[in-house]
């Protein structure tokens, strides 16, 4: 009996850790992001992508607009449909949209993101 009520209080507490750890990740979702469909919490929009590829996107830019974000797993991409907005992208922000992210195995594995793949743009 007394296993039991451990094995319940465990997997209680395990279940209202989860919960915060959910509430407070939905809570601190960066800001300034284009629409985005809803997302599960670990897959993100995987179980929306079918294929072929570029008519679940025109779908999407259709319900959502030419700007649109989604999130593969926990990489967030933000899929950008329309020529002008590509070329805003690529001639005014070209330096933004340049760099690489910085990776936790970058800083550990390539010397602090200084090696030539993992580095970011500029003069280094």
């Amino acid at each position: 009996m007394v296993d039991i009520l451990l094995y319940l209080s465990l997997t209680l507490l395990i279940f209202l850790v989860a919960i915060k750890l959910i509430v407070k990740i939905r809570t601190t979702r960066p800001k300034h992001l284009p629409p985005s469909p809803p997302s599960l919490p670990i897959i993100g929009h995987l179980h929306i992508i079918k294929k072929p590829l570029h008519r679940t996107c025109h779908a999407l830019s259709q319900k959502y607009g030419q700007i649109f974000s989604l999130k593969f797993g926990s990489q967030l991409v933000v899929i950008v449909s329309s020529p002008s907005a590509v070329e805003e992208c690529f001639t005014k922000n070209d330096i933004v949209l340049a760099n690489r992210p910085p990776f936790l195995l970058g800083k550990h594995l390539a010397y602090n993101n200084t090696t030539l793949i993992q580095s970011p743009y500029g003069d280094h």
